[in-house]
């Protein structure tokens, strides 16, 4: 694992894929993603709102350069491909740009997520599916922990056709020593009244009573506790542990009608309630309220979800002082929670109204703090140590592709041809050998800054 070359409190202004691809490998804990859906639909804040000038278009038509793109994936990961090509053929030509989209952003996240970390991505049916495979392939379907389905908001009349869409889904992946916290729900009311009736009025609460029997036997408890003779297979306790319990009132004792010891019954543990955690909360979330249109956390972005659903997540899957990314930070809601929970974290967005919303939002809770640290270049790996000048790989570049090409796939004297980035180090590429290739003067002059993909989708 290597350490982020970024600070906590970054926020970067444009496309999250330069920026992830500029990020060092395995720096990451946690990262949580509210992408587009593939809603079909155009989103925007209105006017007055806190996020006015917020405003994306979800819909997706194919170009060269996903074309492009999604032929490099056949290489760099064949399931990915698979997937959307599947999904090309059961769905159409907008839901493979979206994947491939997805899938170019997921692979980065893959490799700069630490062995310990964690991915939650927030989606809706229209893609759930399709992303479920699309992260199989990619992180491993064995990383799969769990779907979590989070109502979202009621049912509505206009639903005609079939049964009324309320719930989002989050697809929860995790590497095997991943962090997890449990979350406990607290008891009902109705379990409260069942099975805690007892209060004896000190402040303690209400308790329920406990067997005090070992469920095993164990000779060296069978011993006579204040005139009570021990149960078949012995006390649970030793007698130092009973006289603990006692002095501190924990043990109820048997009495008759008159208020003498009953000692044909056994002495009972007082469990108090408030030393019970609850269950464990499972992977339908009923329990968090979608943001109305009066709540104090609303800023008026139009996809913002409440700081209640984030935290739980923060909470389970990190711990303070953990890197929490969010690669389409949109409103922010996921670096406030972070921050709120001592956790570092960092941020993307296209829009630059994000890193106004984050400062904005944590202000109202910390005060006058130093804000966020607007960024809008990708960062610079660190984590492959010292790198030669890429130009000393010509000879082998050229030996390796025998003289060839990569651009025009035509056969050049040594003289002609001029290492290239594949990934322009502009858009966080590296001059590590696995980013390199030889192109003639005439390709590489003709792709200049243009990713391997871009370039190829402009010749055709």
């Amino acid at each position: 694992m290597s350490d982020p070359n970024f600070a906590s409190g970054a926020i970067w202004a444009g496309d999250n894929l330069d920026v992830m691809r500029g990020m060092n490998s395995t720096c990451v804990d946690l990262i949580y993603l509210d992408p587009p859906f593939n809603s079909n639909r155009h989103y925007e804040a209105p006017i007055g709102s806190k996020a006015a000038g917020a405003a994306f278009k979800d819909a997706w038509t194919l170009d060269d350069v996903d074309v492009c793109e999604h032929g490099e994936l056949a290489e760099r990961n064949p399931a990915a491909y698979a997937v959307i090509e599947a999904a090309r053929q059961a769905h159409g030509k907008g839901m493979q740009s979206y994947l491939v989209f997805m899938a170019v952003r997921l692979l980065e996240m893959q490799r700069i997520l630490k062995p310990t970390g964690s991915i939650y991505l927030h989606c809706d049916p229209t893609a759930s599916h399709y992303l479920k495979l699309l992260m199989d392939g990619i992180f491993g379907y064995a990383a799969h922990r769990c779907e979590i389905t989070w109502k979202r908001t009621n049912t509505h009349n206009d639903s005609r056709h079939s049964f009324a869409k309320v719930a989002d889904v989050i697809l929860f992946y995790a590497m095997p020593e991943a962090t997890f916290n449990p979350i406990y729900e607290p008891h009902s009311a109705e379990y409260v009244a069942k099975f805690y009736r007892h209060d004896d009025g000190d402040g303690r609460g209400p308790y329920q009573h406990d067997n005090m029997a070992s469920p095993n036997p164990r000779p060296l408890m069978t011993y006579d506790w204040k005139g009570y003779p021990p149960p078949a297979k012995g006390w649970r306790y030793q007698v130092r542990r009973m006289t603990e319990l006692d002095m501190q009132g924990r043990i109820h004792y048997p009495t008759h009608p008159d208020g003498s010891p009953d000692h044909s019954k056994r002495p009972r543990l007082k469990r108090y309630l408030r030393e019970q955690k609850g269950a464990v909360i499972g992977n339908v979330w009923t329990d968090i309220r979608p943001l109305s249109h009066a709540s104090k956390e609303k800023t008026g972005y139009p996809t913002q979800k409440p700081l209640a659903l984030l935290d739980r997540i923060i909470k389970a899957s990190s711990n303070p002082g953990d890197m929490v990314l969010d690669p389409f930070c949109g409103c922010a809601t996921t670096l406030v929670a972070a921050d709120r929970l001592q956790r570092q974290w960092a941020g993307i967005d296209l829009s630059p109204l994000a890193i106004k919303l984050v400062n904005d939002r944590i202000t109202e809770d910390r005060g006058l703090w130093g804000g966020p640290t607007a960024l809008d270049t990708p960062p610079q790996r660190t984590d492959l140590g010292q790198l030669p000048s890429y130009r000393t790989h010509r000879h082998r570049l050229y030996g390796e592709q025998e003289g060839i090409c990569a651009g025009c796939d035509t056969h050049f004297p040594f003289r002609v041809m001029e290492v290239d980035h594949i990934l322009p180090r502009s858009r966080g590429g590296t001059d590590h050998p696995d980013n390199l290739q030889l192109l003639c003067s005439g390709c590489n002059r003709s792709k200049g800054g243009k990713t391997m993909a871009e370039w190829r989708a402009s010749q055709t």
